[in-house]
């Protein structure tokens, strides 16, 4: 391996001098995201993975010249957009160069013949949801994130959005996007609109997280903007009944757009009721106005059937209102001692309420408050999604207790034998546990990372890697 200086050199004659940063306040800043751990890092001036340098890609050809000055110095490469990763996707583990690709933006196309639009992979996702829906489209892929984080960093993340019950996941959106390999190779992987030549290459970057490629540019599905909406909230007997609401409609073909299921502790959040004591559901129908009253009718009656009863459109909203207020969590970080962590999982409809169960008395003792909803559900089950806050005497006491968390967490959803992600990624919060959740499909994984990054350059230190 070179010499920083001399990769420092090297990069700045690729790029120019004010696209390379040495800078300590910089090299900081990018050395951390907003997974709880690296911020209460960040707070006690802890940088445990520190970048050497950072350098800012305006352009695909810029991507490529950095990873030839990497693959040339045999120094790491670890490419971060805009940090809102909450489990550490984009620290360097091994310093070297935290490649920026939050530059690569610029002007979007869109297709109203084939429904798509193709932008930079650095553009921030909100905004470009904005343009769409001023122009009276919409790519109906509504992460938390979505206004913190980038259209290239949904794929390379395997990201999800709260409409996905309706609408997929990104797996779903995309058709086609660039890609630059670790040896400055440029690749385009897409389907028009489907193809049967080989396997699905286009699927081999999601999830990736970095550590197989630099994605540059995507284009994603769009629909026009729905022309109606319907919305209820349902008082729910218990969890079982919930999850047995949500599965009878996924057995039914029904596609709402929403379907938000609270335990009684964030019930109480989500409805903006301390005294509220039950369960709640949410759900949304939207499209032809004629199918999305079918639709809600039709959910009114499967909910009704498990002894639901219906609270009025108000709560669910109220929550459309605020889906992208992430103050709570942040709040609670931001306090001396406070912490706060966001976990989701997945399991199949025979082992979810098992999962529920243990997960929840597992960290009970670890937390003030352990809350817990279901919101992306499938035709054999559904993911779950933790958040858990409480407060310890001053932050190193809130890190030692945030990765407790997570090792109890990932234990007991192990022993279950559940997905340990369902759409945060791995970072380096599951890396330890990667080979043993992924089992023998490890060894592929593995296998694709020698052939595309023989030298273990990009992004060392996820997915088990």
């Amino acid at each position: 391996m070179s010499d920083i200086a001399t990769v420092v050199d090297l990069l700045t004659d690729a790029l120019g001098a004010d696209a390379v940063d040495v800078d300590p306040a910089s090299l900081a800043s990018a050395s951390h995201d907003t997974w709880p751990v690296s911020t209460k890092w960040a707070r006690q001036d802890e940088h445990p993975y520190p970048a050497d340098v950072v350098a800012r890609a305006r352009t695909e050809q810029d991507v490529v010249a950095v990873l030839r000055v990497a693959d040339e110095t045999g120094i790491p490469v670890t490419p971060r957009a805009l940090g809102s990763s909450v489990t550490g996707q984009p620290l360097p583990t091994r310093g070297g160069i935290v490649l920026d690709v939050s530059g690569l933006v610029g002007p979007h196309s869109i297709d109203e013949i084939d429904m798509t639009v193709t932008a930079p992979a650095g553009t921030n996702g909100g905004e470009l949801e904005d343009a769409l829906n001023a122009a009276g489209w919409t790519m109906r892929f509504s992460p938390q994130s979505l206004y913190r984080s980038s259209v290239g960093g949904w794929l390379a993340t395997l990201a999800t959005g709260q409409f996905s019950s309706r609408y997929g996941g990104v797996e779903d959106l995309v058709v086609g996007y660039r890609v630059v390999l670790a040896d400055g190779e440029i690749a385009e992987l897409t389907a028009s609109p489907r193809a049967a030549m080989g396997p699905d290459l286009r699927r081999l970057f999601l999830g990736s997280e970095g550590t197989l490629g630099v994605i540059t540019q995507v284009t994603y599905k769009i629909l026009p903007l729905p022309a109606d909406q319907r919305l209820q909230a349902f008082r729910v007997p218990d969890v079982p009944a919930g999850l047995a609401i949500m599965r009878e409609q996924a057995a039914a073909g029904l596609r709402p757009f929403l379907l938000r299921f609270y335990d009684t502790d964030e019930a109480r959040h989500a409805m903006a009721d301390p005294g509220f004591d039950g369960p709640v559901l949410f759900v949304g129908t939207e499209g032809e106005p004629a199918v999305a009253a079918a639709e809600m009718g039709v959910l009114t009656e499967i909910a009704a059937r498990h002894g639901a009863t219906t609270l009025g459109p108000e709560p669910a909203a109220a929550w459309m209102g605020r889906r992208f207020d992430f103050s709570t969590v942040e709040k609670r970080l931001d306090t001396p001692g406070g912490f706060a962590e966001t976990i989701e999982v997945a399991h199949t409809w025979r082992h979810i309420h098992g999962l529920y169960t243990d997960v929840k008395a597992a960290l009970a003792p670890l937390a003030d408050e352990v809350l817990v909803h279901f919101s992306h559900v499938y035709p054999q089950g559904t993911s779950m999604y933790l958040i858990l806050l409480g407060q310890v005497a001053d932050d190193a006491a809130a890190t030692a207790r945030l990765e407790e968390i997570w090792a109890t967490a990932m234990r007991v959803c192990l022993d279950h034998g559940a997905e340990l992600s369902h759409h945060h990624g791995g970072g380096l919060a599951r890396s330890p546990y990667s080979r043993r959740s992924l089992g023998s499909a490890h060894r592929v994984l593995r296998r694709l990372k020698h052939a595309l990054d023989p030298d273990a350059l990009l992004n060392p230190g996820k997915l088990g890697l």
